[in-house]
């Protein structure tokens, strides 16, 4: 099991920017290259929703409410991917999750808190 390893989050005011982080470290480059990396979002009492993911190729997807704000990346070398937020909204208040899906099996980090006040 190779865990994953979120960094970026905090407060940020409205109109801001953050971005986050999630590195993969010690996966092997061709597992990693091949995954679909994603970024979900979760508030207390809500279910957990997706935010963005990007699959082996490059293609991207992104939930409803952060097209156009939100840029979802992947570096292979670093076995990193990260998530640009731009112009955030007190609703985008939520802890953020990574994930990497390969092969039918999902992972998980812990989850980064972003907080964006008004």
């Amino acid at each position: 099991q190779v865990s994953l390893v979120e960094s970026g989050g905090g407060t940020v005011q409205a109109g801001g920017s953050l971005k986050l982080s999630c590195r993969v470290p010690g996966i092997i480059l061709s597992v990693f290259w091949e995954s679909t990396m994603a970024w979900y979002r979760q508030t207390p009492g809500k279910q957990r929703e997706l935010v963005a993911s990007i699959i082996s190729g490059g293609s991207t997807n992104y939930g409803d409410s952060v097209k156009g704000r939100f840029t979802i990346s992947k570096d292979n070398n670093r076995r990193s991917v990260y998530l640009q937020m731009n112009d955030l909204k007190p609703e985008d208040t939520a802890v953020y999750y990574c994930s990497r899906t390969n092969r039918g099996q999902d992972y998980w980090g812990p989850g980064t808190q972003v907080t964006v006040s008004s």
